[in-house]
């Protein structure tokens, strides 16, 4: 008996459907009836021909077992942003007039295709990537999925509302200003934006090219990730591509310090409901044990501020400057004047903005000695569809409030839904985190994620349990584990994260140990020595790190720390922090209090 595609397509649900024998001409057939039951216009601008389509879901269901297993995205279908090359359909980036048919389809789409996802259209967005309003376009607005009134957000307007309406799983956007991230906070998604280079952006229009990145929007972060995992990767023939390990999902990191924008830099335009919102979600996060650190927000605004106040619309020029000087005329009125104001920026005022841009990454680099990562409002505002035509700019640069600034500091970002309004619209925060640590925060967002329990997207279906996560040490990795200011949330857990190392779980040790508080400082440090009797189990977390991250780890460890071989209560052993005999001398013992993290709350 044929098996019917689910509800839901969250990752989970169809690997349980294809288990059972799902079979991928009818979830492609299914899809395609609740397309034209969404009846938007204006959501996809093309689709694969159906010839082409059959032919790629027969390939596929003719593979037998041992191959699909093979493929981490077998038969998970997804959309690309319409300014994402797809071979034999039209690039558009939502211009009529700018049209090309790529031979070869960008590497992104490549890699996922590759791991056997199926594309099932290219989505509508603000043109050439203008906008986080998602209103730009000549093929009209994409449907908000929540209310029509209400923007779908940009410019990967139709990347976001098609995972939203339930019709594919995943979707690619672009992100430069917050267009992977501002669309998923109204519409109830994920929006996973990567470190800049993490994904390779070759056959992707772009918008500021130095900036760009490769967003993905997804039911929720374990798909996000996975769909990461497949996409990210050094490509040469891209020249911002970078060569940057991925750590793995990990445990939930406990009692982590999180950056809040410190109340007078909280800005809501009137959005009562959001700020309302914005506001239970931090008492949530610090019901979880979380600490929320105030941090003064000016140095990121003032980054913000630049992207399109300063020099870098100038980017936007050179990415279609040929089209510009023949064709200005195509572009969509407020996209044009945007575009056109390039041509009143002079070199000089181009490196003026590099420096300040430098010195305001230095200030802001600050924030990162005190935080774990930064917790902001996804967007400021849910504005309607006519007060954004009424002010098509103020409107757009204020939805740009808490993610302009990301991609000019080289910085990764997660967009979460956290909750509903009080008006029935969604509600989510987004984390950000220095560049390199995707991994990090997609494991603190998964963690939030579950303790919200949002439905998923706007399908009202309720998210599925949060997968377990193996708590062992992957097998070429080696395990660390760690006592003190490593542990997470604490002083000097950056060292490890900065690494890529992955926490693996919350663990004890066996009850062989004395505990000392070690002297000196600041940072202040524990010592953990092996007695042969009246020990104690000490609270500890195991971390995974690669052998190149773990010889650099070791380097930096100072006397009379070291790195031994520490028993856990479960009898395995895994490499950790121990110290000296000698070094003890003039500690205190603080074994009573069974770990560092109870001591340090004793002096608080």
């Amino acid at each position: 008996m044929p098996v019917k595609p689910p509800q839901s397509l969250d990752l989970a649900s169809l690997a349980a459907a294809y288990a059972e024998g799902l079979d991928p001409r009818d979830l492609v057939a299914a899809i395609d009836a609740r397309i034209k039951a969404h009846a938007d216009p204006a959501l996809f601008i093309s689709r694969p021909a159906p010839a082409a389509l059959a032919a790629r879901v027969e390939a596929l269901a003719a593979l037998p077992p041992t191959e699909r297993a093979r493929l981490p995205l077998y038969g998970i279908p997804f959309v690309a942003k319409d300014n994402i090359d797809v071979a034999g359909l039209a690039t558009t980036a939502a211009c009529p007039d700018f049209a090309y048919v790529p031979a070869a389809s960008a590497t992104v789409v490549a890699r996922l295709e590759a791991a056997g996802a199926i594309l099932v259209g290219k989505a509508n967005l603000d043109q050439f990537a203008t906008g986080l309003v998602g209103v730009r376009s000549p093929y009209g607005v994409p449907r908000n999925s929540f209310r029509a009134d209400i923007i779908p957000g940009g410019s990967s307007s139709g990347s976001a509302t098609s995972v939203a309406a339930g019709l594919a799983s995943f979707s690619l956007g672009t992100d430069t200003a917050g267009s992977g991230r501002v669309p998923a906070g109204l519409n109830n998604l994920v929006g996973l934006k990567p470190t800049p280079g993490l994904v390779s952006t070759a056959g992707v229009l772009p918008a500021c090219r130095s900036l760009d990145c490769v967003s993905i929007f997804a039911l929720t972060t374990d798909d996000a990730f996975a769909v990461l995992g497949v996409a990210a990767g050094f490509d040469a023939a891209d020249p911002f591509s970078r060569a940057m390990p991925l750590a793995r999902l990990g445990a939930a990191p406990a009692a982590l310090r999180l950056g809040v924008p410190a109340a007078g830099d909280r800005r809501f335009f009137g959005d009562a409901a959001g700020e309302a919102a914005y506001a239970a979600t931090l008492d949530c996060l610090a019901g979880l044990g979380h600490t929320l650190v105030e941090i003064d927000f000016e140095p990121f605004f003032a980054v913000a501020r630049l992207l399109y106040e300063g020099p870098w619309v100038a980017e936007r020029y050179a990415a279609i400057e040929a089209f510009m000087r023949t064709s200005a005329a195509s572009l969509h009125p407020v996209t044009r004047a945007i575009t056109e104001g390039a041509l009143s920026r002079t070199a000089v005022e181009t490196f003026q903005a590099t420096y300040r841009l430098a010195e305001l990454r230095r200030v802001s680099e600050a924030a990162w000695g005190k935080v774990d990562a930064l917790v902001v409002p996804t967007v400021p505002r849910a504005w309607t569809v006519a007060e954004v035509e009424a002010d098509p700019i103020a409107t757009n640069s204020a939805l740009g409030t808490y993610t302009n600034f990301v991609n000019l500091l080289g910085l990764c970002a997660l967009a979460v839904p956290t909750s509903t309004r009080a008006d029935g619209l969604p509600a989510g925060i987004t984390l950000i985190a220095p560049g390199g640590r995707d991994g990090y925060v997609a494991s603190i967002g998964r963690a939030v994620e579950a303790a919200c329990g949002q439905p998923l997207g706007a399908t009202g279906l309720p998210r599925p349990p949060l997968a377990s996560l193996p708590a062992t040490v992957p097998p070429g990795e080696i395990g660390v584990v760690v006592v003190g200011g490593h542990l997470s949330g604490m002083v000097l857990n950056r060292e490890l994260t900065d690494l890529g190392a992955t926490l693996v779980a919350k663990v004890r040790t066996a009850p062989v140990y004395r505990f000392y508080a070690l002297a000196g400082g600041p940072p202040f440090r524990p010592g953990m020595v092996r007695v042969a009797e009246g020990g104690v189990a000490i609270e500890a977390e195991l971390w995974s790190l690669s052998p190149a991250g773990f010889g650099r780890f070791v380097a930096g460890i100072p006397s009379p720390l070291g790195i031994g071989t520490v028993l856990l209560d479960d009898q395995t052993m895994h490499k950790g922090f121990l110290c000296e005999p000698a070094g003890i001398d003039g500690a205190t013992d603080i074994s009573a209090f069974g770990g560092w993290r109870a001591y340090i709350a004793s002096r608080a």
